[in-house]
């Protein structure tokens, strides 16, 4: 398997060169020249452990570790001591556990890792490949991210103490909970190094994207990515949709929906990438909170990308995001994978403006493809959070809230809907105490960590200011 630039830059990748080079050199986001079909293996993957089915994927997706060594990533990644945090510890084997609120109606766990967000599902396999790949030849490399709030942590938790690894994670400046940025301040590992950016969560990433287009810089200085623009997490998080189908369905022709919060795509394009191979998927849910670009695109055809000052600040922060960097990476398939097609719309993005597929040649494609969206509001979230709690006894988090408040909207009958849980609700416990009176769960092991001391340098929107950092630290 090989990989291509939506943007059609260079030549096909092998997989490994792609994981330590993330954005493509092009400015573009790599895709497998074809997506695998599997609908055929769907009875025989039925029942299998989550290790066992990931190294099945994923080997699919990369062609160029050996099979043994894959196995054993996979087999490292996905233990249930890894994953040990579900609500109910019986089910800590089952790594994404399913809930069932009502009949047709199910939530999926996937904040049982060391962060209790669902990064964790992709992260700590990213850690692994990382480390991995990098002993083999003999290199080192230095991760560049930007995080509205969970990627940061779970990268960090992933990429600590690895070897040949440091990692410069950018935060929007207060933007975070309390818990969340305790999460990453705190951590005092000597290759992780945190970067609080005066702006939004597009500032920071805007600097990520510019630094990695620095061909000579990113060269010297051997800068990787964690983000969702590396084709690898959204190759890890492929996983958990055939995991959660299998568990919500009794046969391989069932068809499911599932619903997806979603701030900047990455989530549910690899629900898309599931759908390309051929899970039966019927519809694709996007959930977004009043930061509602996606929403807006997938009702009207339009994706116009908010400046920073339209950014709104939100409960469900991890969404406030106004420019959905794996957008990309669906837009391709749309417009036929083109990248002609695509270059001229992002040049009209890049340039601040906006691009609609609704009157154009693809948009008779756009309803192939299942999304449908909605969109919810603070108060949508405290009446979510109030009514899961009382009627299903379930403490859900701000983003999960803002996913099912958009799946009950879009359920349909006799069709199984799955909503991607996001992260725990203590990470959002100022919202939960709102919605509830009452404290979030705290699980165990995390008593205290907004007091433990923190450690984070706060710089402008500025990528100079980024850039001598990196320097000063390599």
């Amino acid at each position: 398997m090989k990989y291509i630039s939506t943007r059609g830059g260079g030549e096909p990748q092998e997989f490994c060169d792609i994981l330590l080079g993330g954005l493509a050199p092009d400015g573009g986001l790599y895709l497998p020249e074809s997506y695998p079909q599997v609908a055929a293996q769907l009875d025989e993957w039925r029942g299998l452990s989550y290790a066992e089915l990931a190294f099945r994927i994923l080997s699919l997706f990369i062609t160029d570790i050996p099979a043994a060594d894959l196995k054993a990533i996979c087999d490292k990644t996905y233990t249930a001591q890894t994953y040990r945090w579900s609500r109910d510890p019986a089910k800590a084997r089952d790594i994404v556990p399913l809930t069932s609120m009502e009949p047709g109606f199910h939530l999926l766990e996937l904040s049982n890792g060391p962060t209790l967000a669902f990064k964790d599902m992709a992260m700590q396999l990213l850690g692994n490949l990382f480390e991995y790949v990098l002993d083999q030849r003999g290199e080192t490399i230095n991760i560049l991210g930007a995080t509205s709030g969970d990627t940061g942590s779970a990268a960090e938790y992933a990429m600590r103490g690895k070897r040949n690894v440091r990692v410069f994670m950018l935060s929007p400046d207060g933007r975070m909970s309390a818990f969340q940025r305790a999460q990453m301040y705190s951590l005092q590992d000597a290759n992780i190094f945190n970067i609080a950016v005066r702006g939004m969560f597009d500032d920071a990433q805007d600097i990520v994207k510019a630094v990695s287009n620095d061909a000579a810089f990113k060269a010297k200085y051997k800068i990787g990515a964690v983000n969702s623009i590396n084709w690898a997490r959204v190759m890890a998080q492929v996983v958990y949709y055939f995991k959660g189908y299998f568990e919500a369905t009794k046969s391989s022709d069932q068809e499911v929906a599932f619903c997806v919060p979603s701030g900047n795509f990455g989530n549910i394009c690899a629900g898309h990438v599931a759908r390309m191979m051929g899970l039966p998927i019927a519809r694709l849910v996007l959930a977004t909170n009043e930061n509602n670009v996606l929403d807006e695109f997938f009702r009207t055809g339009v994706y116009r990308p908010r400046t920073t000052a339209e950014t709104q600040v939100t409960s469900s922060p991890s969404m406030d995001i106004s420019k959905a960097s794996n957008f990309e990476r669906f837009i391709f398939d749309l417009v036929g994978r083109d990248p002609v097609v695509v270059r001229q719309l992002w040049r009209e993005v890049d340039a601040g403006g906006s691009f609609s597929v609704a009157d154009g040649p693809f948009a008779a494609r756009l309803p192939v493809y299942g999304f449908v969206s909605g969109c919810s509001t603070h108060a949508d979230r405290l009446a979510t959070i109030r009514d899961v709690w009382a009627w299903y006894g379930l403490m859900i988090d701000t983003h999960t809230a803002d996913g099912i408040k958009v799946a009950r909207e879009q359920r349909v009958a006799q069709l199984p809907m799955i909503v991607l849980e996001t992260a725990q609700a203590v990470k959002f416990g100022e919202t939960i105490r709102e919605a509830l009176g009452r404290d979030p769960v705290r699980p165990a092991g995390f008593d205290g960590i907004e007091n433990l001391p923190q450690r984070v340098e706060v710089v402008d929107a500025a990528v100079d200011q980024v850039k001598g950092i990196i320097v000063r630290h390599c």
